[in-house]
Parts: structure tokens; C-alpha cells; sequence
């Protein structure tokens, strides 16, 4: 997936006004994905902001506080909003900034939209109070709400002109996407559970004898840190099979994609180190060291020293 765009984008002061709104939401509320994207180019960064602004409408939805049909309702109408985007019926004097900017990047680059469909899809998924028995079926979910914006994103950055192996950059985007994804479902267990929502595998949990979740105290003889370090090696491994992306993107691209990875990385590090943090609160990075993570992407740090790192042994 080769994206050539000529000259410098030079969008109208609607649109204009339109990708500014995102880039605000963009900034506001992603705490990181917003690190990352600051390494690209102008017209890139613009088109993530607005692939995050409407995907961070179809999270509030989910994420609200309405009833589960009112949800539902509201989620199908973003999907109709989407088939007004797919379809070219926005235009730069429509109401919605959010829309009016994902319709001119979708203008601009091969961005698959259907990957937006299957993130409603998975958002649909939570409304239903969806419990995931194996790690097959985690793997659905995952792949609705995190691979596919591992895609989307692949349709701004797009591939190098003759890089080897391209035909696969998708699936090495999605699997990057499972691996971000599993290192939030580890990063927020106790804030899910208060919110009603188990995300990982009922039989890993069984299998560390740690019963259906963790809204309550742990049960006597249960190994918790056991169930972290065997999802932490899983989340590993997807790392390791995403990274293969890397040596596929553009300069600036590959350090936006070192640079988020890189910080979901080190949460997993922290996590590994003391399993129970998750237990008492949400474990983050500061922006000091999210920054570093930053620079170390544009440099070309973490593209050439992540390959080599990360798995020692895959979960069994």
C-alpha cells in the first residue's frame, strides 16, 4: 500500500477548522496517541486526529452512561454517519467538524472505513455485556477495537516503495493492534471490573484460580501475578510479530508507530514488574518519559533495537 501525495495539502478554512477541532480532541484526550503522532507530517497527523476523533466518538457512546438500547440506537447512527462519509456526501459546509475531516482524509488516502464498522462492531460487543471464554474468542474483540485501527492507520502511512514483505502489512498492523490492546485490557482490570466488564479469557482466569473477575477480593490460593506474567508474554509475542512493520514505513511513520508502541512497551514492563499495581489504580507513564519514548521513535532507537528485545517464550 504505496500513498503518493502531491505537493502539500492545503485544506479549505472550513476543513481547516474542521481538522483543528480534532487535533483539540485529539490532544485533550488521548494521552498516548497523541505522542506519537506528533512525529508525522502535517496532512498524516491531520488524518489520524480525525480517524481518533470519530473513533473516540464510538468509545464514548459505549463508555456512557445511557441505557444499553439508547446505546445501540446511537451507535447505528454513527455507522449511518459513516456510510454518508463512505459515500461522499459530506462536504466542508457540513455541521459535524468530526465528519467534515475524516470525509477530506478519507479523500486524501486509502483509508479502509470498514475498519471503522468493526470498531461499532466491537463497541456493540460491550453494550451486549460479551464475556470471552478463550483467548480466541478475546481475539474478536481485540481485533474490532484496536486491529482495525491498526489498519486504519496503515492508510495514512502507507508502505515504502518496494518493501519487502508489504502484502502483510495489514496483518502486522492488526496483530501491533492486539498487542496495544491486551496491554490496556492488563493496565485496566480493576477499572473494568467496577464498570461491570471481565475482558480477560474466563478459562485464564480459571487456570490461575483467580474465579470470574476482579470486582471483589481475590480468591484465597488464587496466583494473580501468575495470570499477569502469562498475559504479559502473550502481549509480547504480539509485539514482537507487529513490529515486523516497522522496516515497512516511511521514516517519520515507523517513529509515530515506535513511539506508541514503545509506551505501551514500558507500561507493560511496569506491569510486569508488580503485578498488583494494576489492583490499585491505572499505571501510566509521565509525559517526561513518554517523550523520551518520543525521541527515541525519531531517532530510529526503538525501530532498530525493538525486534531483538521482546520474546523469550510464547504463552502455552
Amino acid at each position: 500500500m504505496t500513498v503518493t501525495v502531491e505537493g502539500p495539502h492545503q485544506p479549505s478554512a472550513p476543513v481547516q477548522a474542521a481538522y483543528s477541532y480534532c487535533e483539540a480532541v485529539t490532544g485533550q484526550q488521548a494521552r498516548n496517541f497523541a505522542y506519537g503522532i506528533r512525529l508525522l507530517p502535517a496532512e498524516k497527523r491531520q488524518a489520524m486526529s480525525a480517524l481518533y476523533a470519530f473513533s473516540r466518538r464510538v468509545d464514548d457512546i459505549g463508555d456512557g452512561t445511557l441505557a444499553p438500547g439508547e446505546k445501540k440506537e446511537r451507535l447505528e447512527a454513527t455507522r449511518d454517519l459513516l456510510d454518508r462519509i463512505r459515500s461522499g456526501k459530506i462536504d466542508e459546509d457540513d455541521t459535524d467538524p468530526v465528519a467534515v475531516a475524516l470525509a477530506d482524509s478519507a479523500r486524501r488516502f486509502p483509508i479502509p472505513l470498514d475498519g471503522l464498522d468493526e470498531l461499532i462492531d466491537g463497541v456493540l460487543m460491550d453494550v451486549h455485556g460479551a464475556v470471552y471464554e478463550t483467548w480466541d474468542d478475546l481475539k474478536v474483540y481485540c481485533r474490532c477495537v484496536a486491529g482495525a485501527i491498526g489498519r486504519l492507520s496503515l492508510g495514512v502511512f502507507g508502505t515504502q516503495p518496494g518493501a519487502h514483505g508489504a502484502d502483510r502489512a495489514p496483518e502486522y498492523a492488526d496483530t501491533l493492534g492486539l498487542a496495544l490492546q491486551l496491554t490496556n485490557i492488563l493496565r485496566d482490570v480493576r477499572e473494568d471490573a467496577e464498570n461491570g466488564r471481565t475482558y480477560l479469557p474466563a478459562d485464564d482466569l480459571a487456570k490461575f484460580g483467580c474465579g470470574d473477575g476482579f470486582a471483589g477480593p481475590l480468591p484465597e490460593g488464587s496466583d494473580f501475578a501468575g495470570l499477569v506474567h502469562f498475559e504479559v508474554r502473550r502481549a509480547r509475542a504480539l509485539f514482537a510479530e507487529g513490529y515486523r512493520l516497522l522496516p515497512m514505513l516511511d521514516r517519520r511513520s515507523g517513529a509515530c508507530v515506535a513511539a506508541m508502541a514503545g509506551i505501551y512497551r514500558r507500561l507493560l514492563d511496569r506491569i510486569e514488574r508488580d503485578p498488583e499495581a494494576v489492583l490499585r489504580g491505572r499505571v501510566s507513564l509521565p509525559g517526561h518519559e513518554k517523550a523520551y519514548v518520543a525521541v527515541r521513535g525519531l531517532s530510529g532507537l526503538d525501530t532498530r533495537h525493538i525486534a531483538r528485545r521482546d520474546v523469550r517464550r510464547r504463552p502455552r
